[in-house]
Parts: C-alpha cells; sequence; structure tokens
C-alpha cells in the first residue's frame, strides 16, 4: 500500500482518463464502420440504408472524438505538469 496521501485531483483527473478513451475507442470505431459502408455504398450504389448508417455513424463519431482528443491533450498536459513540478 503506498504512503502518498489521497490526491482528490488525481483521482479525478484518472477518471476523466478512462471515460475519455472509452469515448476516443467508439468514436473512432465509429468512423471505421462508417468508412467500411461507405466503401460497400460505392460499390454496392449509394442506397437509402447504407448511406444513413455512414451518415449517422460519422457524426456520431465526430460528436465522440472531437471533446475527446481535446481532453486527451489536456489531461496529457496536467500529468506532465505535475511530473515537472514535482508532484
Amino acid at each position: 500500500m503506498s504512503n502518498a496521501p489521497h490526491d482528490p485531483i488525481r483521482a479525478r483527473r484518472e477518471k476523466v482518463a478512462h471515460y475519455n478513451l472509452l469515448a476516443n475507442r467508439i468514436g473512432y470505431l465509429f468512423m471505421a464502420v462508417s468508412m467500411s459502408c461507405f466503401v460497400m455504398a460505392f460499390v454496392f450504389g449509394f442506397k437509402g440504408p447504407l448511406v444513413t448508417v455512414v451518415v449517422a455513424t460519422l457524426i456520431a463519431g465526430s460528436i465522440l472524438l472531437a471533446p475527446s482528443i481535446v481532453i486527451g491533450y489536456a489531461v496529457k498536459a496536467a500529468e506532465r505538469e505535475d511530473r515537472e513540478l514535482g508532484h
């Protein structure tokens, strides 16, 4: 067991990083589904259901990835600053 005192800020940052990683993975999964459905739509002709899946997954992936990427950089910067300051 660690002798270091519990730091609520680091604990919260770790929790945010965990959820951010999950959102990041799901966002990239949506992008992969969107790209594969786009290729299928290109091959089979742009029919309604495939186009709907492409648009929906592209929007969902963008909604998840945009803040996830920014938050990921923020968490990494905060961790780096803590290391530099010796906290």
